[in-house]
């Protein structure tokens, strides 16, 4: 009989250690995984995100947005032209000359709102270009080798049955939550790119008002925020660099029950830096 429970014991023990250990792998297998689905979604551009979407948003932006901007661009034209002629005296002092700074600098906006695509493009080919290239030069890989398992898988078996069945419940619960804080994480990636989209679907009416001094101001902050949000994405991946090297200093310790609730608070201080980086690229671009 003893025999028997003997056995029964073992084949338990060893049931939970796999359940245990195929847990942590799973976990750290979707951490691996998100990181780099993160890594390759900032590292694309936005045409090349969605280009169905980017070519309905181009779409809109020239058939709908655009007409408006002209209507805009005609306004503070004819203000701008009635600004220079009174500005001197109230044409006391006239001078030819202020026709021909008019007709350069309306011909500079409307070459503007009709490339306004090319250079919102230009912006985010520069940022993808910074991201790309600190890619090379960022190790943002969350995996660990199996010299790291079969240790954890050593200290896993030589706890007693009690000791591994609340491990078993503490590692699913950390699992969980980091699945849950990992969505969190993959509306903030591609709500970035959201953002990207409406942004650029604007674009011709912000470009309209560089006609004008004072009106130029919005124009100039829409580029500021074009900026902060392309390279946002370079501190989405300077935050997953500082992850990568957090999680790789808890995954070779021997404290499962510690290294798990680690991993957990790493990932929510991720989650937390993430959402971050938004206010902090427009804060460092002076953006509004």
């Amino acid at each position: 009989m003893d025999r028997v429970i003997e056995e029964l014991t073992s084949w338990l023990k060893s049931l939970l250690v796999d359940g245990v250990m195929s847990v942590i792998e799973g976990m750290f297998q979707s951490v691996n995984n998100q990181v780099g689905d993160i890594t390759s979604q900032v590292a694309t551009t936005p045409s090349a995100f969605q280009p169905a979407v980017f070519n309905m948003i181009r779409n809109l932006s020239e058939t709908v947005i655009m007409p408006i901007a002209g209507m805009i661009l005609t306004f503070i034209a004819c203000y701008e032209l009635i600004q220079l002629v009174i500005a001197h005296n109230n044409l006391a002092n006239f001078e030819t000359w202020i026709f021909f700074k008019w007709i350069f600098k309306t011909y500079v906006a409307v070459m503007m709102i009709t490339h306004c695509f090319d250079i919102t493009m230009a912006v985010f080919d520069v940022a993808q270009h910074v991201v790309n290239n600190s890619g090379g030069l960022i190790s943002a890989s969350t995996a660990i080798d199996d010299s790291a398992l079969s240790s954890m898988r050593a200290t896993v078996e030589a706890m007693d049955m009690a000791a591994i069945f609340g491990l078993f419940f503490q590692v699913l619960f950390v699992s969980i939550a980091t699945q849950i804080i990992s969505a969190f994480i993959f509306v903030v990636i591609y709500g970035r790119m959201l953002e990207i989209y409406l942004s650029i679907s604007l674009a011709p009416i912000p470009f309209a008002t560089f006609g004008n001094r004072e009106q130029s101001q919005i124009g100039q902050n829409y580029l500021r925020g074009l900026f902060a949000l392309g390279f946002q994405g370079f501190l989405i991946m300077v935050c997953l660099a500082i992850y990568a090297v957090m999680i790789q200093s808890v995954a070779f310790s021997s404290d499962i029950v510690g290294s798990m609730w680690a991993v957990l608070g790493y990932t929510v201080l991720l989650c937390y830096s993430l959402l971050k980086t938004s206010s902090l690229s427009k804060s460092i671009f002076n953006a509004r």
